[in-house]
């Protein structure tokens, strides 16, 4: 995601590092774009940190502690400075809040640090409804939408009333119940790549009960569960199409679905 210009606002504001995410930056940066305008809009002064890498979650899930704590350390040294770190994100959020001080165990003072940082670190979402209580105005979308729960945001975060607090607020979206919204994707990170079979039966299970809503659209907090559902969805010659929340709520989803067309980077 490369940077826009006039990265950084005048509001007097909390000052709040954005953590675009490797999937954003790489896959889908309209999902980047759409968290920026949505803090500035809830009056953040946000600041998009260029030295951020990896937050070292698929490192430490497949077991490779060492490297994930080298990535620990470094996100830590980048986003301390910030009043909040702010992400589109659920599992990447999950891994700082909680993971964080797991990796770093061994050296307690690393660990606090880690504590301390994890604190002041959301899922946007949660940010804006917790910390902000901020809804954005005026934005519409005639259109229905069921709703998947990921995995990290609802079990590590206990994200759930907040997305859909803030999609009740769109004009014109139906929203509808989803059968096994809390049920993984089959996605998992790198668990698609281990268990590839077990993966794609979980996620035909889940674009089965995706279509069965009747929802013209599935929304999300997750961008590789949202891919992974995409993915699945086009191979069933599905029309349901998959947007990231973000991108609904910040008036950005106008454009080409997740998987519909690669975005240039």
């Amino acid at each position: 995601m490369d940077q826009p210009p006039n990265t950084r606002s005048s509001s007097p504001g909390p000052r709040v590092a954005l953590f675009v995410t490797c999937l954003a930056d790489a896959m889908r940066p309209n999902v980047g774009f759409a968290a920026l305008k949505l803090l500035r809009e809830a009056g953040c002064r946000v600041e998009i940190p260029q030295a951020q890498t990896c937050c070292g979650q698929p490192a430490y899930n497949s077991g490779d502690t060492r490297h994930a704590a080298a990535l620990a350390r470094r996100f830590i040294e980048i986003f301390e400075p910030f009043d909040y770190v702010v992400a589109p994100s659920g599992s990447c959020v999950g891994t700082t809040r909680v993971h964080y001080a797991e990796m770093l165990a061994d050296d307690p003072a690393w660990a606090e640090r880690a504590r301390r940082l994890g604190a002041r670190t959301f899922e946007i979402t949660s940010f804006l409804v917790d910390v902000m209580g901020f809804a954005p105005a005026g934005r519409a979308l005639p259109a229905s939408a069921t709703y998947h729960d990921s995995c990290s945001g609802l079990r590590e975060l206990q994200i759930f009333e907040q997305p859909r607090r803030l999609l009740g607020g769109v004009a014109g979206l139906e929203m509808r119940p989803l059968e096994g919204n809390d049920v993984c994707c089959g996605f998992g990170g790198t668990f698609c790549v281990k268990y590839p079979a077990i993966s794609n039966a979980v996620v035909d299970e889940k674009a089965a009960a995706i279509e069965r809503t009747g929802a013209q659209l599935l929304l999300g907090g997750d961008l590789g569960c949202l891919m992974n559902m995409a993915g699945k969805l086009s191979r069933r010659g599905s029309s349901v199409r998959v947007f990231h929340t973000v991108e609904v709520l910040a008036g950005m989803a106008g454009g080409p679905a997740i998987g519909e067309e690669a975005e240039s980077l």
